[in-house]
């Protein structure tokens, strides 16, 4: 009878009278406990146990799962914040700067790059991201732009020195283009072709890095290779600001090969930079700028010429919106 103790626990009846079976007794009197009855209780207690261990590896299953999904999530949101942006012409001096610092940045964006010979492709790494096709045809550059959020152009035309040209006797180069290499094909047809793909894959914006000295027809850069290359980029531009997509068009000073990030950068518009002693830029500061407009509304919708101050001449540009405010020139 030692185990009448046990009632209690068993029984869930706040008094022993409240338990049906019992009712009867007066509540002096130990509870007797059969074998049948400690059987039952038992497989209660077992089937209870189970149910809660059941309930306890259920509710710690859907919690994992809300975890990972709650953590598959923020993955998932952190990789569509990524943009995928297409550098065009990365093989060139300004283009190999723009991937690159693309590439610096992994927690903001997905590059790729666009050039035009298997050779150049392996002069900047040759990795997997690094897309060959030709700008003139306009089927070779479906596969790079397919599924780009952004596209950086930095293609362009250029004009080489003919053979035979000696500085040393005084002489003056002659400039000439490749077959098919000319403005009007790589600077007009090319940069068509890349818009017209762009916009048709989706793209939120293209920034598209041209020339200043497109308002003088005269500009002794027309006259290289009678190529009038000014011309043809002007025409792309127009083009561009046409095409509906948002657009950031920066036309760039002379380009030097210096480091960026020193010097105070500066925005005009119609040429006036050219007729101040600050008319040039270097490619790092021009590479910046174009990621940067990524960033700011301030920046889309606008073309701007860019320059920059000597260094040391006043401060070095870090406030980017506050540059991309300036502007209000449209075209």
């Amino acid at each position: 009878m030692g185990t009448a103790t046990r009632v209690p626990f068993f029984c869930t009846a706040t008094s022993l009278n409240q338990c049906h079976k019992y009712s009867g007794l007066p509540p002096s009197l130990p509870v007797p406990i059969s074998s049948s009855s400690l059987r039952l209780r038992s497989l209660s207690l077992s089937s209870s146990s189970s149910l809660g261990v059941f309930s306890l590896a259920k509710k710690r299953n859907e919690e994992g799962v809300k975890r990972v999904t709650r953590e598959f999530g923020v993955v998932a949101m952190a990789e569509s914040a990524k943009s995928t942006v297409l550098v065009t012409g990365a093989g060139g001096r300004t283009g190999q700067i723009v991937y690159k610092k693309l590439k610096e940045r992994p927690n903001q964006y997905v590059a790729r790059g666009l050039v035009r010979t298997e050779e150049s492709k392996q002069n900047i790494g040759a990795e997997d991201d690094v897309f060959v096709g030709d700008i003139r045809d306009a089927g070779s550059i479906i596969p790079a732009i397919q599924g780009i959020d952004v596209l950086i152009i930095l293609t362009s035309a250029v004009p080489l020195i003919k053979p035979g040209f000696d500085p040393t006797k005084g002489q003056r180069p002659e400039f000439y283009f490749d077959d098919g290499a000319y403005p009007e094909q790589v600077d007009w047809i090319g940069q068509k072709n890349q818009i017209d793909a762009a916009k048709a894959a989706g793209v939120k914006q293209i920034v598209l890095v041209g020339s200043m000295g497109g308002t003088d027809l005269n500009n002794p850069l027309n006259s290289l290779g009678n190529g009038n290359i000014l011309v043809w980029k002007r025409k792309a531009e127009q083009y561009l600001a046409d095409s509906g997509v948002p657009y950031t068009i920066i036309r760039a000073g002379g380009l030097q090969d210096k480091d960026g990030g020193l010097r105070e950068l500066l925005v005009g518009k119609d040429d006036e930079l050219l007729k101040t002693e600050t008319r040039t830029i270097s490619r790092a500061d021009v590479a910046e700028v174009c990621i940067q407009a990524l960033n700011y509304e301030e920046a889309k919708f606008k073309a701007f010429d860019l320059a920059s101050k000597p260094e040391g001449a006043g401060s070095a540009t870090k406030d980017f919106k506050a540059l991309f405010s300036q502007i209000t020139t449209r075209f």
